[in-house]
């Protein structure tokens, strides 16, 4: 993983972005395959498709919707099918639980270590992630007062989005 990526922002995260959608998908998966390859990681089709299907929108998806996905795409209907794929993706950085809702999305920047913040709009339920390095170095400072050792963090904040504060305008 490298250090940093030009691309995470907190004043621009990509979740709420107009951009080509496309190119989260084919980044995404170009990404996971290129780090499986490297850590020597077996990145299944049922891995891949799970990535992928979480990579077509962003937003947060259960895990009953992406069995379901997995179900129409002949990869099978049981709930360990799903739970495995995601185990994976999530413990190896290409995706992340999403408390709030009980659901997983893609990593917006898989190719960087960084504390991921998350904000979900309520009304549409799309997720941006960004970085929060003040946020980190806070607990950080407050783990280390106490002698407490993180080992995973994640903030969520619910709001609305641009693009429903636009249709709530007109």
């Amino acid at each position: 993983m490298t250090s940093g990526s030009s691309n995470i922002s907190a004043q621009n995260p990509l979740g709420f972005a107009r951009h080509d959608h496309t190119a989260c998908v084919t980044d995404g998966l170009l990404a996971a395959e290129s780090r499986c390859a490297d850590e020597g990681l077996r990145f299944t089709p049922v891995r891949r498709k799970v990535l992928e299907i979480l990579l077509q929108d962003h937003r947060a998806l259960g895990a009953y919707v992406i069995l379901d996905r997995l179900r129409e795409d002949g990869f099978g209907s049981q709930p360990p099918v799903a739970y495995r794929a995601l185990d994976f993706l999530v413990s190896h950085g290409l995706a992340h639980k999403i408390e709030r809702l009980n659901a997983f999305i893609a990593c917006a920047h898989p190719n960087a270590i960084h504390a991921p913040a998350f904000m979900i709009c309520r009304l549409c339920e799309s997720v941006a992630e960004a970085q929060t390095e003040s946020t980190r170095s806070a607990l950080a400072s407050a783990a280390k007062a106490t002698g407490f050792q993180i080992e995973r963090t994640a903030v969520e904040a619910e709001g609305v989005c641009p693009a429903c504060l636009e249709k709530t305008d007109t």
